[in-house]
Order: C-alpha cells, then structure tokens, then sequence
C-alpha cells in the first residue's frame, strides 16, 4: 500500500472521530455514523487504528462511545490502579491500567 494513501486514511479517520465526539452530545446518530465511517476506512485499507481513536469503541459492541454521554468512566479503587469504562449501550466494562511509575 502506498505511504500516501495511508497518511490520507489516518488523517480522515482522526478528523471524523474528532467530529464524532463533538457532535456526541447533540446528535447521538450522527456521531454514530461518523464513528462507523472512520472504522470501515481501517478495515477497507487494512490500517490498524491508533490507541487514542480505538479507545472510544466499545470492546463487546463495537459502538461509538462518548465519554460522559453515553458510557461511564470511573477510577478502579483497588490496588492496581485502573480506570472502569462502562458502554451503556450493551452494558459491558472494561478496564484500562494505568502504569505505576517507579522513581
């Protein structure tokens, strides 16, 4: 695959998730659609979406999640230090841990 059309791709899935979740909160469907958008332009050119745009899909159904929309986010408050993100859409949650730095 040529670096150009991959650089393009990445570009256009980062601004609709961007849009997607400034749109979040007035237009649920919209936003939706645009989250779907920029999931079929990975899969279509094989491009492995980066950490910071896969994060606001649900694990179980594959849905846009908005933080504070329409997922809950809560900090874990056992010994590993994790954060619980909630979708409300299929009820699942899943959690994210955050590394202990050592100094």
């Amino acid at each position: 695959m040529k670096p150009a059309i991959r650089k393009i791709a990445l570009e256009r899935m980062e601004i609709l998730i961007n849009i997607a979740i400034s749109n979040a909160r007035t237009n649920p469907e919209l936003s939706q659609r645009q989250a779907q958008l920029a999931r079929r332009i990975s899969t279509r050119h094989n491009i492995r979406m980066p950490y910071d745009l896969r994060i606001v899909f649900c694990k179980k159904c594959k849905s846009f999640i908005a933080p504070g929309i329409n997922s809950k986010i809560r900090l874990g408050r056992t010994s590993v230090k994790a954060i619980r993100i909630s979708c409300n859409l299929c009820g699942h949650t899943y959690r994210k841990i955050i590394s202990q730095k050592h100094s």
